[in-house]
């Protein structure tokens, strides 16, 4: 699948590490100009080292105001990529306040933000553009301690269809992908017990979880127009396990 996103200004949250930051090397080294968001500043340098040219932007998406500050005059964007997230885990019965806050603030509240500033922005130049919402399939299936973010996660199901149906007049496409366990330092989390984590490779049908690279080719084509009637929508990257 050839792309070519020159000419285009992308934005990318939680870009310094991760599916994110994988997200930022591909969308530069296919032409697009990137604007790199992470609230780990040392991320954001060792980035800028191997992507000359990227913009970074130091920010903790949980604040608002500070969101509002850093990013409300960031210019015209054509394309996002909502990916910041965390991973709190704790059981049920014992989720904290702080955890939930955080959770919805990181998780849902900034895509709402974010996505408003550049929906705006798009809406005023009359520009079309596409947006790409970082799920997960447990969006739709649960793990065990992890109750708080599969509730941010269902939820952005439900505002990437709001989004795509409210935005599609104005040619914005809004999109999710969801995928299983990815090997990066978030999901190491999720596995930490390594017979949980056996167990659950063997449910996945192909018997693995997905890499990276999986997770943003998918992330390239529904930001791409090879994607052009694709909206309000999501992208299974999930080794087959919803189908078990």
């Amino acid at each position: 699948m050839q792309l070519n996103f020159s000419g285009l200004r992308a934005l990318v949250t939680g870009a310094g590490k991760g599916i994110g930051r994988d997200t930022v090397k591909a969308l530069q080294a296919h032409g697009a100009r990137v604007v790199a968001v992470s609230r780990t500043n040392n991320d954001l340098v060792s980035l800028s080292k191997e992507c000359p040219g990227i913009e970074p932007v130091c920010v903790d998406l949980g604040d608002w105001e500070a969101t509002e500050r850093a990013l409300g005059g960031i210019g015209p964007v054509d394309l996002l990529v909502n990916n910041a997230a965390v991973a709190m885990q704790q059981p049920f019965l014992e989720v904290t306040k702080e955890a939930f806050d955080r959770s919805f603030d990181v998780n849902l509240r900034s895509v709402f933000q974010v996505s408003q500033i550049v929906a705006r922005g798009l809406i005023e130049r009359g520009a079309p553009g596409s947006i790409v919402n970082v799920s997960s399939m447990v969006a739709h299936v649960t793990f065990p301690y992890l109750s708080t973010y599969s509730s941010t996660k269902g939820a952005m199901t439900m505002l990437t269809k709001a989004m795509a149906f409210e935005l599609g007049p104005h040619q914005i496409r809004v999109n999710s992908v969801n995928p299983t366990v990815v090997l990066t330092a978030m999901g190491r989390q999720v596995l930490y017990d390594a017979e949980f984590a056996q167990k659950l490779k063997e449910r996945h049908p192909l018997r693995k979880f997905a890499e990276t690279e999986d997770v943003v080719n998918s992330i390239l084509f529904l930001l791409s127009d090879r994607s052009a009637s694709t909206s309000g929508g999501g992208i299974l990257v999930d080794a087959g396990y919803l189908a078990s």
